[in-house]
């Protein structure tokens, strides 16, 4: 169909989320260096226009603070060649510690990474 399959939008998240938290400080190995993993456990992708074979997209991530112990990020995808949004979602990740087992209070590393990035954000 000359078209990107629907599934690889939830990778583009995947390379958002990471991109964001890697330019904050916030990656994967830290989490896991801390003692926690930070599984998905819900996802959703609105398919508004396809991406064609060929096309580049623009991955526009967002991170919403909440006061729970989850991760929610936004996304846009937007076709580079015009800024045609082809789709929005959003994922919600949760704490676990590497037994696998919920974490229901923010874990104190990420309480204070959020602390950090609030500061650095008020010097810019």
């Amino acid at each position: 169909m000359n078209i990107v399959w629907h599934g690889h939008y939830l990778k583009y998240f995947e390379i958002g989320r990471e991109s964001l938290a890697s330019f904050y400080g916030f990656n994967y190995s830290e989490i896991f260096k801390s003692g926690f993993y930070t599984p998905v456990i819900k996802s959703i992708c609105q398919h508004k226009a396809p991406l064609k074979y060929g096309d580049t997209a623009v991955i526009e991530t967002t991170w919403s603070e909440l006061l729970s112990a989850k991760l929610v990020f936004s996304y846009k995808i937007t076709r580079l060649n015009d800024g045609l949004l082809c789709a929005t979602g959003e994922t919600t990740q949760v704490f676990t510690n590497l037994n696998g087992e919920l974490q229901l209070i923010c874990p104190d590393f990420f309480e204070n990474w959020k602390m950090n990035l609030k500061g650095k954000l008020k010097q810019n």
